[in-house]
């Protein structure tokens, strides 16, 4: 029976594909999956499969020529010869797909790949995480766009390609992999093994250049690698582009034991997202005046009241009841009260303004093991106690998973940072613009308390205290408005009478 072979869709935004290359000719046999022709588009280049086993009876679109999508470009009569019914039964094979870098936010135009979870020649599930990215907003795991094999990936990691740019290739089943395909691998157990391997100390030393294919010298320069201090393992001491990526890999194993507290053995270029975060707070520091204000808060009755509630509240709603939710909202209660602190300055030389917030977007700055992301409350002045703890619960656990969508990112007015975590006693944050004020929560810690009871009469007793430390920018908020703020906040926490429900 004859079948149709089409031109296929390689992307939402593809609407034609110019043929490069016939692999057959007309009255040729070919197999199902087999390559017969080669399109190119403004995206991508590609080898179309065979949909069937047959033969080539007619071929209706040349060489050089563009056609549409869906466009008949030839057709296979899947009747003869009676060898080729010896394969397996005819299925409608789905044609390459590019899977492209996504957009994740309207302001976002680029992103880098930090990591690959698959590499050429495995299968891949539709939804199943294919490979990570992280951009000046969020760092998130995307999804396979469908399922099939991974024949091509065209972007490392460590790469940063502008969105929409095309990052790998999926095909059918028994679809070519492609031999010049960046595949990942696992970084190096022993860092210094693989120093021993990976350099080559002899040309380093005399300054003598190693011979490089222009894939290795491409891939050497976008991360920042000498080629003098590879060891090449190609033809008189080449070096290869395998050689660069085991270079690469190093790197990032390197930076890897670098957070564990090893000592590295070279120079570590900054991740994407670490270099982010310098340029942001040096910019912080420049802009805004900081100063920063210090207040020590009776936690006894929140610590009462949280022992007391935890395990209904784990209960009826799933999460754990920690500290955070009671200051989060504390914080909301005296932001809408004292809207200078929420507020931002606007305009440049010519000028500034005040430009008061319409609600409150809380800003929870959650640590990552690569860095440091602020989710967002958004309208947290409308949530109750429940709410806020649930979404600030469920903001961290995407932050860890790199489950983020792009609106959970971006545009707070107010920004929570919890170092208490890690048992400090005070810390003085940096604003996170273009935010006015930042409110920094330091250890918990029993201590003993002088406490003044209605007459007058002094007591000891042991409480439970806290440093709240509030950074503001000097130009918008006075020092009697920012303590106003946290005389606030200190009343509603001492005196915690709200409901949690």
């Amino acid at each position: 029976m004859p079948t149709d072979v089409i031109m296929p869709q390689m992307g939402e935004s593809i609407f034609e594909g110019t043929i490069t290359k016939w692999l057959k000719k007309t009255g040729d046999a070919v197999q199902k999956d087999e390559p017969l022709f080669e399109i190119s588009t403004d995206k991508v280049d590609v080898e179309i499969p065979a949909p069937q086993s047959g033969v080539i009876t007619e071929i209706r679109a040349q060489e050089g020529e563009t056609v549409q999508i869906n466009a008949v470009v030839a057709v296979i009569d899947g009747a003869t010869p009676a060898s080729l019914h010896k394969a397996a039964p005819p299925q409608v094979a789905a044609p390459p797909q590019a899977v492209v870098m996504p957009q994740m936010g309207e302001s976002i135009f680029e992103g880098t790949i930090t990591k690959w979870f698959k590499k050429p020649g495995e299968t891949v599930e539709k939804d199943e995480p294919l490979f990570e990215i992280s951009t000046d907003k969020v760092g998130a795991e995307i999804p396979a766009p469908l399922s099939g094999v991974l024949i091509e990936i065209r972007a490392l990691e460590g790469e940063t390609v502008g969105v929409n740019t095309v990052v790998a290739i999926i095909g059918s089943p028994g679809s070519p992999v492609s031999d010049s395909a960046a595949a990942p691998a696992p970084p190096a157990k022993k860092i210094e093994t693989a120093v021993a391997q990976t350099v080559a100390p002899a040309a380093a030393q005399s300054g003598r250049r190693l011979r490089s294919s222009p894939l290795a010298r491409k891939i050497a320069r976008e991360h920042g690698i000498d080629l003098d201090r590879i060891a090449g393992s190609g033809s008189e001491g080449r070096v290869t582009k395998d050689d660069v990526l085991r270079a690469v890999r190093l790197q990032g194993a390197t930076a890897q034991a670098t957070t564990q507290g090893a000592v590295p053995p070279q120079v570590v270029p900054l991740t994407k997202m670490r270099a982010i975060i310098a340029e942001r707070m040096v910019e912080s520091k420049r802009v805004s005046p900081h100063v920063h204000t210090v207040y020590k808060v009776d936690m006894t009755r929140v610590a009462e009241h949280r022992e007391a509630h935890k395990e209904a509240f784990a209960k009826k709603h799933g999460i754990k009841l920690t500290l955070m939710p009671y200051i989060a909202s504390a914080a909301v209660k005296a932001l809408v009260k004292m809207p200078i602190v929420n507020a931002s300055l606007e305009g440049g030389p010519a000028g500034l303004s005040i430009r008061y917030h319409r609600n409150v977007n809380l800003g929870i700055a959650v640590a990552l093991d690569w860095g440091l992301i602020v989710p967002v409350v958004r309208q947290a002045e409308r949530l109750s106690f429940a709410e806020l703890a649930r979404t600030i619960a469920d903001l961290a656990g995407r932050a860890r998973a790199k489950k983020l969508n792009p609106d959970q990112v971006g545009g707070s007015t107010f920004t929570l940072t919890n170092s208490g975590i890690f048992g400090d006693e005070f810390s003085l944050p940096i604003i996170n613009q273009p935010e006015s004020a930042i409110l920094c929560i330091s250890g918990l810690k029993k201590e003993p308390a002088v406490l003044t009871d209605a007459a007058g009469k002094d007591t000891i007793a042991i409480r439970a205290m806290q440093h709240l430390t509030l950074g503001f920018d000097h130009r918008l908020i006075d020092g009697a408005d920012a303590c106003k703020f946290m005389l606030e906040v200190k009343r509603t926490l001492e005196g915690w009478d709200g409901e949690i429900e």
